[in-house]
């Protein structure tokens, strides 16, 4: 969407290349595995990081609400504003302690257990954080799809993080496949 995550992320191609015995980490064949075995812990790492996200998107709302004055008060005071800063923070917390309890299931009971948690975390907290950095775009008006304040940039980093972990779709399947055993 325009922007990178530090220098964007590469593609590595790699011909004929064999790594002896000795440098192999875990048993030859079972990369995947290993790689699966990273993927929950690694998906919460990246809904804590959105969950940090929204909670700059929040103070950048509180903060320009107490500063723009329209229609005679400060935004903070227009009570759909003020609306915007409760659901953003209900939002928010009902988001982090999805993934307290998916961190807790994965600690306790191993990732097989806290896939479905993970799923619904993924779906969640990306939406969350979508939800919060438009209501504080929506507050800075124009400068908020400037790059004068860092919110288009963590919109579109959020939006894409909807993708980048598996689509939504597949995360909700994992619920729905679970729901319907």
């Amino acid at each position: 969407m325009g922007h990178h995550d530090q220098h964007g992320h590469c593609e590595v191609a790699f011909d004929d290349v064999r790594v002896p015995a000795t440098n192999l980490l875990g048993e030859e064949g079972a990369g995947f595995a290993l790689a699966q075995a990273r993927l929950g812990p690694g998906r919460i790492h990246h809904c804590t990081r959105a969950l940090g996200a929204a909670e700059r998107a929040l103070s950048l709302l509180v903060s320009r609400a107490q500063d723009r004055v329209a229609f005679g008060k400060p935004l903070v005071e227009q009570g759909s504003v003020q609306q915007d800063i409760a659901e953003s923070r209900i939002a928010i917390d009902q988001a982090r302690l999805l993934c307290q309890y998916a961190s807790k299931v994965i600690d306790v009971h191993g990732n097989k257990a806290a896939a479905p948690y993970v799923s619904a975390a993924k779906v969640a907290v990306p939406r969350t954080a979508l939800q919060v950095i438009d209501r504080a775009i929506q507050v800075h008006g124009g400068a908020g799809v400037s790059d004068d304040v860092p919110l288009a940039a963590m919109y579109g980093w959020h939006r894409a993080m909807r993708i980048f972990d598996g689509p939504d779709e597949v995360h909700l399947r994992t619920l729905a496949k679970r729901e319907t055993r």
